[in-house]
């Protein structure tokens, strides 16, 4: 075993055992018990006060999803003047334009739903303001709005849940206060300490060792990439994202960085088993969407430090693996794993080009944004699972003889409906996306639409509209993709594949909530056991593979088998 590939084992086993307490410490915060930040109340108390908010009022399943959309629409609004009009504000050193309005639409809408597909090039694209006042807060709010969904569903599937869902407001707040704030200051610290900028400076000149002169960006970097990660947001302060030297200077920040983008979506599990006493369920929704990680990451791992046939053939010894659009300091290993977490979470953000990526780990990337279900991005990870549960408990009960129940209450038609209308949608996005876009390419490669034609530039596509519906925003970045066909598209893409995946669970969870609550019996059907999780698991990859595989084949399948040809 090389110890790139300890490193990687390592930085797992890291994640998991912070993850364990961490879960632990979110269910305190949200059951209202005693925990380390609790002098942040006062804090709280004078926003409750200057907003209007009443704490201890509690809202219905409507109310919350209410809430939650009207403020998002407001955060929209916001963001979408200050990018359209950032060349004229101030904190701009470097003199960078304005977006046009159709990049800022898309811009706009991409941070607020927590995708972060970034259609410009990050240091050039914005200014100082835009990336503190628009971009950062999106990171921070849409993180704590996906954590105030999920906690929403986790009040409904309570015993006592007709008592109420608790204040969309409050919890929202106590996400950003208790949990995303704090660890975020923690991680910057240590970026800064290993290199990364945190000033207001502007461009600084370099002199290379070749002798040339050189322009190079800084900036008060350190804060939006902690919480890039920390709340599976992505994007990138500077255009090459965390392949940057700045951005992650060495194996030790990329541990860090990796470890962040993974612990609350894994540490949300935990805590679901110690807020609801359901830990047994916890820990197989975890052993499940853990084989699905791996399911993933073998393949990666191996296609990359097998290095390119293609290359081989020529009679060159690769042994690093395949480094084209990889870092030298991260290596192939460590480079695969990033690549497959940050698909299968929802981050995004890359310390290798993905494009270069062998057609195994293409498949394997996009294959974790299709099924969408493993570990996922903050709160909206084990949302995406609750629809693939409930598909699972109806399908289980029709088999068994058993009618079909989830935590104590009846999975019915209604249910039903609206579970496999947001499975199916996810497939429809993508794939309609994906259809109408190689039918409007002409192969006119002069306009900078796609730089790889064929197979990958097929690939190329299908990447674009996966990452944008599976609030990802990693890309295959042969792609021109900055102009309004792509901009507009992906824009409503973004939209659809963020709200109504939430919308969803949480209307499944109210609903269930308002039925009589059945205490198990001899005769219920156990969702906490292995054969359940193994049949969840069936389910995930079934629909994945009926909805995606003929696609995947046209993609990264026919590239692989081209390469041996």
């Amino acid at each position: 075993m090389n110890t790139e590939l300890l490193g990687v084992i390592a930085t797992y086993i890291i994640t998991v055992a912070l993850a364990i307490p961490f879960g632990k410490y979110i269910s305190k915060v949200f059951k209202g018990e005693r925990t380390l930040l609790d002098f942040m109340r006062p804090a709280e108390k004078f926003i409750y006060r200057i907003s209007g908010i009443d704490p201890n009022k509690q809202m219905t399943w409507k109310q919350h999803l209410a809430a939650l959309l009207s403020i998002n629409m407001l955060w929209f609004v916001y963001a979408f003047v200050m990018l359209v009009t950032q060349g004229s504000l101030f904190l701009n050193p470097d003199g960078n334009p304005s977006m046009s309005p159709d990049l800022s639409f898309n811009t706009a809408i991409s941070f607020m739903v927590n995708c972060n597909l970034q259609h410009y090039s990050g240091e050039t694209g914005l200014t100082y303001l835009t990336q503190l006042g628009v971009i950062t807060f999106l990171q921070f709010v849409s993180a704590a709005t996906g954590i105030a969904a999920l906690i929403v569903v986790f009040n409904a599937m309570r015993e006592t849940a007709e008592e109420g869902l608790g204040n969309f407001f409050v919890i929202f707040l106590k996400s950003l206060t208790r949990i995303l704030i704090p660890v975020s200051i923690v991680i910057a610290v240590i970026l800064v300490f290993n290199g990364t900028p945190s000033s207001f400076d502007g461009k600084d000149t370099i002199k290379t060792l070749q002798g040339d002169t050189v322009q190079v960006s800084r900036g008060p970097a350190a804060g939006m990439i902690a919480i890039k990660h920390l709340g599976t947001n992505g994007g990138g302060w500077f255009g090459t994202n965390s392949a940057h030297p700045f951005e992650n200077p060495n194996y030790f920040t990329n541990m860090v960085e990796m470890i962040a983008q993974v612990l609350i979506p894994i540490a949300l599990i935990f805590a679901m088993g110690h807020y609801l006493n359901r830990r047994k369920l916890a820990y197989v929704i975890f052993g499940v969407m853990t084989f699905g990680l791996l399911t993933l990451l073998v393949p990666a791992i191996m296609a990359e430090t097998k290095g390119n046939p293609a290359i081989v053939e020529l009679g060159i010894k690769q042994t690093m693996g395949s480094m084209e659009g990889k870092e030298v300091r991260f290596g192939s290993t460590a480079s695969a794993y990033w690549s497959i977490v940050t698909t299968i979470i929802s981050t995004g953000s890359v310390n290798s080009m993905h494009d270069s990526s062998m057609p195994v780990s293409g498949a394997m990337q996009l294959l974790g944004m299709m099924t969408n279900a493993f570990y996922g991005g903050c709160g909206v990870g084990i949302l995406n699972y609750y629809i693939f549960i409930i598909i699972a408990v109806f399908i289980s009960g029709l088999m068994v003889g058993r009618t079909p129940e989830f935590l104590g209450r009846k999975i019915e038609a209604r249910e039903m409906k609206i579970a496999t209308l947001i499975a199916l949608l996810h497939p429809f996005l993508i794939l309609v996306g994906t259809a109408i876009s190689s039918s409007v390419y002409t192969g006119d490669n002069s306009v900078g639409w796609l730089n790889n034609p064929g197979y990958h530039g097929f690939s190329e596509m299908l990447y674009e509209y996966t990452s944008s519906a599976a609030n990802n925003g990693s890309g295959f970045e042969g792609l021109g993709d900055n102009n309004l066909f792509w901009n507009i598209t992906t824009g409503f893409v973004l939209i659809l594949g963020r709200f109504l995946p939430i919308i969803g669970p949480v209307a499944i969870a109210g609903m269930l909530a308002k039925k009589k609550f059945i205490p198990e019996s001899a005769g219920t059907l156990r969702t906490d056991t292995g054969t359940f999780g193994i049949m969840t698991y069936a389910v995930i990859m079934i629909i994945a593979a009926l909805a995606f595989f003929p696609a995947l084949v046209l993609g990264p399948f026919a590239e692989y088998f081209s390469l041996y040809h």
